[in-house]
């Protein structure tokens, strides 16, 4: 999710009208988010721990989007492929294996649309994988008349950890994630005390592990949001990420080392 965060920045201002639906733009903050949902849509119960989602993407697009995404292709689709991964990290899910990201040319969709399509397919070539009674499912195949240049990423062994203080700052205080589980909610038994009647008397949770801190919603009545996505379980947190609970914005940072790494 994070890493995503840089193409709302950067990429995407510089993409920003090269895919058009109308008056509108499409961006590729829409395709990421397409792209979560897709995961977490077709993820599927292996067993208890165990939860498959895709690896494998095809983005199709229509004419001139097609084209504009060939020409961005590299940048574009690279990032979409660490959205694939991290997104699959915050939410415990198995890849089989690397995530690819193809975009496939399909005339009949209008300037501005576009679809997804995914499987689930193991880095040596066999066939994707599928749950016991299901019949094997198999990637989309591109268009003949278009090949689809097709991105690879192969996701990390584990989380990086930041180096740096992970804190929250919350309308003007700033508090330091100093324990691995920090809670915030309008009870007094909180950690952290939101003074806010949209907010659960225990709303929301901040896990550390190993420098990684992760949002946990605690079952709250109107929900927490990452960036704008409603927290479904758990959601990785990043450098800048906006946390919203109720009427109250929560911004999480990690605030450099200092003193030799000691913050």
């Amino acid at each position: 999710m994070g890493l995503f965060d840089n193409v709302e920045k950067g990429i995407e201002k510089a993409v920003r009208g090269a895919f058009s639906r109308g008056s509108k733009v499409l961006q590729p903050v829409e395709m990421a988010s397409a792209l979560r949902r897709e995961l977490d849509d077709k993820a599927m119960t292996l067993d208890a721990g165990r939860t498959l989602a895709p690896n494998v993407f095809n983005i199709q697009l229509g004419d001139s989007d097609f084209e504009r995404a060939r020409a961005w292709g590299v940048t574009l689709a690279e990032e979409l492929c660490d959205v694939v991964i991290n997104h699959s990290r915050s939410q415990g899910y198995v890849l089989q294996g690397p995530v690819r990201v193809a975009f496939n040319h399909q005339p009949e969709l209008r300037s501005g649309h576009f679809e997804i399509a995914s499987a689930t397919e193991r880095e040596s070539g066999q066939a994707p994988a599928s749950l016991p009674g299901q019949p094997p499912s198999r990637p989309p195949a591109a268009p003949a008349h278009a090949p689809a240049p097709v991105y690879k990423r192969q996701a990390p062994a584990a989380n990086p950890a930041p180096a740096g203080q992970p804190v929250l700052d919350i309308d003007g205080q700033r508090y330091s994630l100093n324990a691995s589980s920090i809670t915030l909610g309008r009870s007094s038994e909180a950690d952290i005390l939101i003074d806010d009647t949209g907010v659960s008397r225990k709303h929301l949770e901040i896990r550390t592990r190993e420098g990684v801190s992760t949002a946990v919603d605690l079952g709250s009545t109107n929900g927490s949001y990452v960036n704008g996505h409603r927290i479904r379980g758990s959601a990785g947190l990043s450098d800048g990420n906006t946390i919203t609970m109720g009427r109250t914005t929560i911004t999480f940072r990690i605030l450099p080392a200092r003193n030799g790494g000691h913050t």
